[in-house]
């Protein structure tokens, strides 16, 4: 879609830059284009929607296996919001409100939705009469409205979130939902493996758990900066929405009670992981597994051989496409050097290369993302690709696994926590206390995000709070987008 030779546009920014880099690679990449005139909202290009219909496809595949998918509107009447104030005032300052039809004032404003509680749950309470209905498991992939008043951000931080996934589940106790919070964590735990973004998982601070949750666990990935990116969150709801929204079920012994919920969500930021953790100076580097073309064919087409070539590249491409592989032939008349520019720029995991040598050997070329260079021979095509692939991923999971366990690191004092924030995150005990959390966030700029930290990269880091001196708990601290 550029009109400009991609090579007369220049290298990317370096990674070390990585604001630059990175909002310089989602329009070079053809991901996002920003220039949409109103702020905070952006453009998905036909290839960066390829990659979230990928990622998506994941997600659902997951989830379908014991949710459903349904669909809710997008306006929420204000009637609705007002039923919950502890949860409407985690929001009131970012709701967008439509408060006309046509040119007719309305009676009654309609919210654009900030999250879909006061959507669902309305329709939750006239579905649930009776334990034989639970548990319901639903979930939604919507856009969703904030008016986000920081620095915007494609992907991270927008006010339009076009990509939410939110389930809402409904469970007879309070046990039964805090048991789906944690098959919730094992189903982003997959997730991001299938990605291969390697995950910190903790409990937010009461201070900072999802407004009318009884606990929040959030998901949360380093990005290259050392900053933590949010890329999933997990709220055990208790019986505090059932009761606002009348949610009841008659249990076995004839008895009305409230039921217990979950919520759990994650919005297109996890495409900004995949971006940010694997691309380079380059461009995308894509796991096989959502990549929109997982191989192209580049035919070399030199002197009196060029049908032949030609005829092998096409007939490449079908033994691949009948294998289910996503592939591309490019035949465009440009050098092959642009060819190989313009498909690294768009992170395609596996290049092959068809010329005349290649024909006389009975062989392709093949080079990864990552420039692995290896001869196939003509007749092992498939297992040939298929090795190829499956030892890219296992090589991009290797890589971003050393980018994260370099960025974690462990403090007892806050000359430390200060250092260590300064690059990446660290564990540091923490006392429990909000005062002490601020004044953290006072000496370093950087917040506890959480405490009972799940991860094979973080290590036990209890002891005397580096603040108060108390008996801390591992906490994690770091600063975030």
């Amino acid at each position: 879609m550029h009109f400009l030779a991609e090579e007369e546009q220049g290298p990317l920014p370096p990674k070390e830059d990585f604001s630059a880099w990175y909002n310089e690679l989602l329009w070079r990449a053809e991901i996002m284009d920003v220039r949409y005139p109103v702020k905070g909202l952006y453009v998905w290009y036909p290839h960066g929607f390829a990659l979230r219909r990928n990622v998506y496809s994941l997600m659902r595949a997951i989830l379908d296996r014991d949710h459903q998918e349904a669909l809710f509107p997008l306006l929420i009447p204000e009637t609705e919001l007002a039923k919950e104030s502890a949860h409407i005032k985690g929001f009131e300052e970012e709701v967008y409100w439509v408060t006309h039809g046509g040119t007719t004032p309305l009676d009654v404003r309609l919210a654009l939705r900030p999250t879909s509680e006061c959507a669902i749950y309305p329709m939750y309470a006239l579905w649930i009469r009776s334990h034989a209905d639970l548990p319901l498991k639903l979930y939604q992939v919507v856009n969703t409205f904030r008016y986000e008043t920081k620095h915007t951000r494609p992907l991270i931080r927008l006010r339009e979130i076009t990509s939410f996934k939110e389930a809402h589940t409904v469970h007879a106790s309070w046990e039964e939902a805090s048991s789906q919070v944690e098959a919730a964590i094992a189903l982003y735990r997959e997730f991001y493996g299938n990605l291969a973004v390697p995950v910190l998982i903790s409990r937010r601070p009461d201070w900072d758990k999802f407004p009318g949750a009884d606990y929040t666990i959030a998901v949360d990935t380093v990005m290259p900066d050392g900053r933590t990116l949010q890329i999933g969150t997990v709220h055990h709801l208790g019986d505090h929405f059932s009761r606002t929204f009348q949610i009841m079920f008659e249990d076995e012994a004839g008895e009305q009670k409230y039921a217990h919920q979950t919520c759990y969500g994650i919005s297109e930021r996890c495409i900004a992981a995949v971006v940010s953790m694997h691309g380079d100076d380059r461009g995308l580097v894509l796991p096989p597994a959502v990549a929109p073309v997982q191989v192209v064919i580049v035919p070399i087409t030199i002197g009196k051989r060029k049908e032949e070539v030609t005829a092998a590249a096409a007939q490449a491409e079908g033994t691949l496409a009948s294998a289910g592989f996503r592939v591309r032939t490019d035949t465009r008349e440009i050098r092959p050097g642009a060819k190989y520019y313009y498909w690294e720029m768009r992170g395609v995991p596996v290049r092959l290369e068809i010329g005349p040598r290649d024909l006389d050997a009975r062989q392709v070329t093949a080079v990864t993302r990552l420039g692995n260079r290896v001869q196939i021979p003509g007749h092992a095509l498939l297992d040939g690709v298929r090795d190829l692939m499956a030892s890219f991923a296992d090589a991009l999971r290797e890589r971003a696994e050393m980018h994260v366990r370099g960025r974690v690191r462990v403090s007892r004092t806050m000359a430390e926590v200060r250092e260590a924030v300064s690059t990446g995150v660290t564990l540091a005990p923490w006392c429990g206390d909000r005062k002490c959390a601020d004044a953290i966030e006072e000496a370093t700029r950087a917040s506890v995000l959480g405490t009972e930290v799940r991860s094979e990269y973080c290590p036990e880091a209890s002891g005397p709070c580096v603040i108060c001196g108390k008996d801390g708990q591992t906490a994690l601290i770091g600063r975030s987008y």
